[in-house]
């Protein structure tokens, strides 16, 4: 079966979300070396650097974590999950999943609030609003809250996504 555009369109945005990421952490990178550069080679220390290598370090995870991680990459606590059978893990699934949203939705409104309000100050060295700087987080967490109302629509009208389903190799002997 041929596939189409809008079908390959998932694949190209997550290999774009990568590159971005790559970037972000090559300019990290590339900061943290000029850092040590100047402060050890010529004696010149600068504080640019280190504030553009905390903010792109909260980018780098919130934007990886929204954009980039699969679901069956996330750092899970997942023994009793592998343990139990499919109707179980579907259960299990469908309640955090509804317990991840609920939060989420819920707090929504006081992260906009805060990201709005921090307009009115800037960093110390490159001047960006702190708006600016927090405004991954909102992107954060609407991704995870599309994440999951996804991942929820597929569980009830496909079955449990495959991505979550226990790896046999790895799965505990009961």
């Amino acid at each position: 079966m041929k596939r189409t555009r809008i079908h390959r369109l998932p694949g190209w945005l997550h290999r774009r979300a990568e590159n971005i990421l790559a970037l972000m952490m090559g300019v990290m990178f590339a900061a943290f070396l000029f850092q040590i550069v100047s402060r050890y080679l010529l004696n010149f220390p600068v504080g640019w650097t280190s504030e553009l290598s905390a903010i792109l370090w909260i980018w780098l995870v919130l934007f990886g974590a929204a954009f980039v991680t699969r679901e069956n990459e996330e750092i899970r606590f997942d023994l009793l999950y592998g343990m139990a059978g499919p109707r179980l893990r579907k259960a299990m699934f469908v309640i955090s999943a509804v317990m991840l949203l609920i939060l989420y939705i819920m707090s929504f409104p006081a992260i906009w609030s805060y990201v709005t309000f921090m307009k009115v100050e800037k960093t110390a060295y490159l001047n960006i609003p702190f708006n600016r700087v927090y405004s991954i987080y909102l992107a954060f967490a609407l991704a995870i809250i599309a994440r999951y109302l996804f991942l929820l629509w597929q569980t009830f009208f496909r079955g449990p996504p495959k991505e979550l389903e226990p790896d046999p190799n790895t799965e505990p002997k009961t």
